[in-house]
């Protein structure tokens, strides 16, 4: 579920949607989702200091309290 959330609100983000992929590493206590975009697009989806980062990221902490799993999301470039 986490993994399409953050497909979805990165798709609407950037220019390039077909470049959008997630990765999934599953722990024990936690769930690490790698995000990679287009080169030009990282810009977008950091935001101004952050701040689109920041708000996916509490998002995606918010959705992912039915599991009870922690969820971090990487943004890699």
């Amino acid at each position: 579920m986490e993994k399409e959330f953050v497909e979805f609100i990165a798709r609407a983000l950037v220019d390039e949607p077909d470049s959008v992929a997630v990765n999934i590493i599953e722990g024990e206590k936690s769930t690490i989702l790698e995000l990679k975009v287009a080169q030009d697009d990282i810009g977008k989806v950091i935001g101004k200091h952050g701040r689109i980062a920041k708000a996916v990221r509490t998002l995606l902490s918010a959705a992912s309290t039915k599991t009870g799993k922690r969820v971090v999301l990487e943004i890699l470039d």
